[in-house]
């Protein structure tokens, strides 16, 4: 069998991403806003962040965890918004990611809590947590701002903490170096250690109420 060549297996690397993603719908509207507002090579990236859900949709919840995870830490690199803004502070659609290929840690987590919620992980599982986080080492006193994903098995269970700076999904108990401010999902914030939450995160969050209706303008279906 003659071995094709480097276009050739591009090509049908991108037609099979195509042929996978169909099975996917919930992602229609929001490739279809990439071709409008977005040239071919962003266009192949949804699509193979749609494959890629595709391929997690009936794996354990564990496995959908990592392979989520690891997706967007490869794909995405870290700059603040800043420099791929020119703002202080945006919180992007995964869509907007994408078109980057760069964001901040919230644009890492919000990408994951989306793409976990459309592969049907129940919302009470999943936090956006604001946390301080120890920079310089263990003795160090300095401190900064820094947003995880966490995956909370049961409502009583210790999270697991999806991280763009640690690759390794770990227990909350390991991660010594995060200090944990306050957490929230499309149902409720709550303030760090309380078990009930405190207000609506729409309430709170002006920057959620923003990321929202970019989401909804975009097509994005959960």
């Amino acid at each position: 069998m003659p071995r094709l060549g480097q276009a050739a297996r591009r090509t049908l690397a991108i037609a099979a991403a195509c042929l996978v993603a169909v099975a996917e719908p919930g992602l229609d509207k929001v490739e279809q806003t990439a071709r409008l507002r977005y040239d071919g090579a962003v266009v192949e990236r949804v699509q193979q962040w749609r494959a890629a859900l595709s391929q997690m949709q009936d794996k354990p919840e564990a496995e959908q965890l990592r392979e989520a995870n690891d997706f967007f830490n490869r794909q995405v690199q870290f700059l603040d918004d800043s420099v791929v803004w020119q703002q202080k502070d945006y919180w992007a659609t995964p869509l907007e990611t994408l078109a980057k290929r760069a964001g901040d840690c919230e644009d890492f987590v919000i990408a994951k809590y989306l793409s976990l919620r459309q592969l049907g992980v129940a919302e009470e599982k999943l936090r956006l947590i604001y946390v301080r986080a120890k920079i310089g080492g263990e003795r160090s006193s300095l401190t900064q701002a820094h947003m995880v994903l966490g995956y909370f098995e049961t409502p009583t269970s210790e999270p697991l903490v999806l991280d763009n700076l640690v690759g390794d999904i770990q227990p909350a108990s390991r991660r010594t170096d995060l200090f944990p401010v306050f957490s929230f999902n499309s149902s409720g914030l709550w303030v760090a250690g309380a078990t009930t939450a405190a207000a609506r995160p729409g309430e709170r969050l002006s920057r959620w109420r923003d990321l929202i209706a970019r989401l909804r303008d975009e097509g994005f279906e959960q």
